[in-house]
């Protein structure tokens, strides 16, 4: 039974049946509608290779998940289209961003890329820790930085990011995509392949005897990213961030896509 205030909304634009609060939203300044519709739709990036939060029909090509939905309800307060652009990985929505090609992005955050573009507060936080093949003596998320330990990554990714700060003896071997980096853990026999903990447990599945390790390396926390030099915009994304997290908005939406192993990020204070 849903609430008063929940109701079901169409979103004509992607043919997606969503969960909303379809209350009336305050007016839209202009400011906001030029910074983040310049072409009078929202160009939203969608990077499906983050396959928790967005995946990709290899059939219609359609596009669903949290990040899709979030897309859609922002195209919906700001009152204009959404054009949804997917991409198997994150470095390309960065560029995208960075050219005045993408409005909006859905990625993880990460002090590196702030100097680039702009970031919302998070609004999702996500265990990143390893998979090990059978029989791996690793037990322990810790233990793996050890001399001639081989890890897989997917390249410029926030893992990398990060482990390129914090590994002192293991190497890492980058793949271009999160679906390459699994092919190339099973492929050389390495010895970890980096990702986020719910994904992780959909790639043990098709390597039956490996497992998770205990612990992680860091909480991966995911924003909606901004180009920067739109201040108006980037106000804007973070108290709608803000907002979709307060009213439950977020979590119902996690729920209807059966996403677990995510939590819900503080607001900010």
């Amino acid at each position: 039974m849903l609430s008063r205030r929940e109701v079901l909304c169409l979103a004509g634009a992607t043919g997606v049946l969503q969960l909303a609060a379809c209350a009336s939203t305050s007016r839209v300044s202009s400011a906001v509608k030029n910074d983040l519709a310049p072409t009078s739709k929202l160009r939203a990036g969608i990077n499906y290779g983050n396959v928790i939060l967005a995946i990709k029909d290899d059939k219609t090509g359609e596009l669903r998940g949290v990040h899709v939905d979030l897309a859609v309800e922002m195209a919906r307060r700001l009152g204009v289209p959404v054009q949804l652009i997917g991409y198997a990985a994150a470095v390309p929505l960065v560029d995208g961003l960075k050219k005045g090609e993408l409005d909006i992005a859905l990625l993880s955050a990460e002090p590196a890329r702030a100097g680039e573009i702009n970031f919302s507060p998070s609004y999702v936080e996500i265990d990143a820790t390893y998979l090990v093949p059978p029989n791996s003596p690793f037990r322990n998320a810790a233990e793996l930085d050890r001399e001639g330990v081989r890890i897989v990554i997917a390249a410029r990714s926030v893992y990398e990011f990060h482990l390129n700060r914090v590994l002192k003896h293991a190497k890492l071997t980058n793949a271009p995509s999160t679906h390459a980096a699994f092919e190339l853990f099973a492929k050389q026999k390495l010895d970890a392949l980096v990702g986020l903990r719910p994904r992780l447990a959909v790639d043990a599945q098709m390597m039956p005897g490996s497992r998770i390790v205990d612990g992680r390396f860091m909480v991966v926390e995911q924003a909606i990213c901004t180009p920067k030099q739109r201040d108006a915009g980037t106000r804007y994304v973070r108290n709608f961030t803000e907002d979709v997290k307060a009213s439950g908005w977020l979590a119902r939406s996690m729920q209807r896509h059966g996403v677990q192993g995510v939590a819900v990020a503080p607001l900010v204070k």
